[in-house]
């Protein structure tokens, strides 16, 4: 029974979504045209092959921006609760600084093999 008011609210999210679809294809225009059903990108016209090939670079730089930004993230929960950590013990302040460590010591490598180079 705790979860009704859940459930309600997501019934009445795909409802309106539903509807709102269903409205906008009944009464939005239909005219289309060469113009019209050309791919649009940040208003530059698209011009060449969508198919180019991007360098190996660009792949490892979104790679490793996820690994350290994910990475992150597990400072949040020590951030909030770090004045109850200092009150329990400092074993836990430790454990943040090895974890800091080893995060410095993974961007001192990337760094020393050129990864983040854009040449």
């Amino acid at each position: 029974m705790d979860y009704v008011p859940i459930l309600i609210l997501m019934a009445l999210g795909l409802l309106l979504g539903g509807t709102v679809l269903i409205v906008s294809t009944l009464l939005g225009p239909k005219l289309p045209n060469k113009r019209k059903n050309q791919p649009f990108e940040c208003g530059v016209p698209p011009v060449g092959d969508t198919r180019q090939r991007f360098s190996v670079r660009f792949y490892l730089v979104a790679i490793l921006f996820l690994l350290f930004d994910v990475e992150a993230i597990f400072f949040f929960p020590f951030a909030v609760t770090f004045r109850k950590f200092l009150e329990i013990n400092s074993f836990i302040i430790w454990e943040m600084g090895f974890f800091v460590g080893i995060l410095l010591v993974g961007y001192w490598y990337v760094l020393k093999k050129g990864a983040l180079e854009w040449e």
